[in-house]
């Protein structure tokens, strides 16, 4: 009998094993994870239970693909296979180098027609390259997200970009504001980074692998945001919101029509908050600090009678 219970132990210790690693990968499929190991991080929840886990320079590219295309007046559709194309070719990094000459976010060559490499690094400008080439495509929002992905970038392994459909839809749906406040972000040093340098003047600094410290111009926002510098910026990103700058020149306001497009802006501000020096983010009597980032965004109390105007106050 004592034989038998040892019997009777071991055939179950698989059992419990297998039925950990189903588990497991359950858990992973729920929680997808593009970033590098750090303590800074923001967290896009989709309305399915999806939970994409970015560090701050991914973040703040996925935030700029979906500004641009914003800007442009396109469809989520076109945002969702930007950053499916944009997760495959670079895992949302603004790349030095790549196959040949490939470079940036998407891998353009210049070679091929996609510009300067000063251009193509700009993220900007790679994601309105990239939308330039999708719109072109007939039908492309009734395509799957490889085909239309495929008739952009003319891969070499053109069913690639499928893999990253689903975490790319969720992104996009959080980051073109339909889902609320379900990003947020996890800094640290009150949100200081120079990863991804936002820029007034046209163009864009970065610390990926192969560059230098940015380009150090003036309109580079990296020794402290004022109002008109990120007004600027907001507006060349995610395109021409109605602005007021106060006169103390800390803080800028825009009142929005839409509560999508609302937090939609709100998002992008906080996904580029260390390159704005941004302290605070606020909309729809809810508000997002880099000193209490762990909270999240917090409720406001009382209700704010601006709750139609997003508010960002910088250091």
């Amino acid at each position: 009998m004592a034989a038998a219970r040892r019997w009777g132990r071991r055939r179950r210790w698989p059992v419990v094993i297998g039925v950990g690693v189903v588990l497991a990968l359950v858990g992973y499929l729920a929680v997808r994870f593009i970033r590098s190991a750090t303590s800074d991080e923001c967290t896009a929840r989709g309305t399915d239970g999806t939970t994409v886990t970015l560090d701050l320079d991914q973040a703040s590219h996925a935030a700029t693909i979906a500004a641009v295309a914003h800007a442009r007046g396109l469809p989520e559709r076109a945002v969702t296979i930007a950053l499916a194309t944009a997760i495959q070719e670079s895992k949302l990094r603004n790349l030095a180098n790549g196959d040949r000459d490939s470079l940036g976010l998407f891998q353009q060559r210049p070679s091929q027609g996609w510009g300067s490499p000063a251009q193509i690094r700009d993220p900007v400008y790679a994601a309105g390259k990239f939308y330039d080439a999708l719109v072109k495509v007939p039908d492309y929002v009734d395509l799957p997200v490889t085909v239309a992905a495929q008739n952009v970038q003319h891969s070499g392994y053109p069913e690639a970009y499928a893999s990253h459909e689903a975490t790319a839809a969720t992104l996009a749906d959080v980051l073109t504001g339909q889902d609320g406040p379900a990003l947020t972000c996890t800094v640290s040093g009150e949100g200081r980074s120079d990863a991804h340098t936002v820029r007034a003047d046209g163009g864009s600094g970065t610390d990926d692998a192969g560059a230098g410290r940015g380009s150090g111009t003036a309109g580079v926002l990296r020794e402290g945001g004022d109002g008109g510098s990120v007004a600027a910026a907001v507006r060349r990103e995610f395109g021409r919101v109605p602005a007021t700058v106060p006169a103390a020149g800390d803080s800028v306001s825009y009142p929005v029509s839409g509560t999508a497009t609302g937090w939609s802006l709100a998002l992008w501000l906080v996904c580029h908050a260390g390159a704005l020096h941004a302290t605070s983010v606020t909309f729809d009597n809810r508000r997002w600090s880099s000193g209490a980032s762990d909270h999240g965004w917090t409720r406001i109390s009382p209700p704010s009678a601006a709750s139609a105007t997003v508010a960002v106050r910088m250091s």
